[in-house]
């Protein structure tokens, strides 16, 4: 899975990179700076004065000495002051900054903190846009797996707006809401005495037609080989038909998708091949395709979305919403506590 939140320290984190949210001069700043050089040794804070000052938006690179890291990416963020002095462009530089460098020192894994969001001030649900816009247009043209590591849920947050009205969807469409809504909260007695009648009005209507039909018209037994030569197209299959009607070249797709090049292939050239919901879930957004065609797709690996589950209706919202972006997506599944796409 090229991007994960995940909830740790970052100075634990075994990756290729760990970037750190440093101070502009060569000196031990507070907070993720400070436990970053704490872990590091004295070693990182002589490698830092070599290099000097860094400008905000600027980042620069030493080893990471008794960390479980190769390197210490060392960026600067912007300090926030009300968002009219450019700092929403310089954090985004900061991402793109170190992305750059862990690039071209041939890392495959990078650590990022929320850049900018404790002492410098920056608003969360602005800093996690920001970050979810740079990491989304690096893994559409490279391969890293990247991370974006919170200590805990207070260092993270959606915006108001999105969360609220992620939330609403979900009360509106909750299995039990749905019940409440159609039979009461009691359960309506009515409703259910109505519901009792069609159905015996159904089951009385097929009877006379069961009796009225001649014995030769009797339907016959279908036999087993009979319906498997019936059977729709597989998932696999489905899959390549999609992918030739859409046009999209595979590497669009399955980056899209936030799936390896070799796991893609591994499902394209097995006809059986049986994907986890997860995977059949990121391969339908990669695709960009509606709710009845996501349903499709992945009711051929033998999954479907429902109202009953709080993860199919994140789903269901963004697909609702034309919301394609993977890593947002995860961005909403992890501010309700689910489970990400790719994990």
């Amino acid at each position: 899975m090229p991007f994960e939140i995940v909830r740790n320290d970052i100075t634990k984190m075994a990756v290729d990179a760990i970037v750190n949210s440093a101070n502009p001069r060569p000196v031990v700043g507070l907070g993720t700076d400070s436990m970053i050089h704490a872990a590091a040794g004295p070693e990182l804070l002589a490698a830092r004065k070599k290099i000097g000052p860094i400008t905000a938006g600027n980042a620069a690179i030493t080893p990471a000495y008794n960390l479980q890291a190769r390197y210490v990416i060392h960026t600067v963020g912007p300090v926030w002051d009300g968002g009219t002095y450019g700092e929403a462009q310089l954090l985004r530089s900061c991402y793109d900054s170190s992305l750059k460098l862990a690039l071209a020192h041939g890392c495959k894994s990078i650590a990022f903190p929320l850049i900018s969001t404790n002492n410098y001030g920056f608003p969360k649900d602005k800093a996690l846009q920001i970050a979810v816009a740079a990491f989304s247009a690096f893994l559409l043209e490279h391969e890293m797996q990247i991370y974006l590591v919170v200590f805990d849920r207070t260092a993270f947050r959606l915006s108001e707006k999105l969360f609220h009205s992620v939330a609403s969807y979900i009360d509106q469409h909750y299995v039990d809401n749905w019940v409440r809504t159609v039979y009461g909260p009691e359960g309506s007695t009515r409703q259910q005495q109505l519901r009792r009648r069609r159905d015996r009005e159904l089951y009385e209507a097929s009877m006379v037609c069961d009796e009225a039909l001649p014995a030769p018209c009797a339907p016959k037994a279908i036999r087993l080989e009979d319906l498997l030569k019936q059977a729709d197209c597989g998932f696999s299959e489905r899959l390549i038909q999609l992918l030739n009607q859409s046009g999209l070249k595979n590497a669009a797709v399955y980056k899209k998708a936030q799936l390896s090049k070799q796991h893609f292939s591994k499902i394209l050239s097995n006809p059986s091949y049986q994907p986890t919901k997860p995977t059949a879930i990121a391969l339908a957004l990669a695709l960009e395709l509606d709710l009845d065609g996501v349903q499709d797709l992945i009711g051929r690996a033998g999954y479907t979305l429902t109202n009953s589950s709080k993860f199919d209706l994140i789903i269901r919202y963004c697909i609702e919403h034309k919301e394609y972006n993977i890593v947002q997506i995860n961005a909403i599944l992890y501010e309700f506590d689910q489970s990400l796409l790719g994990q």
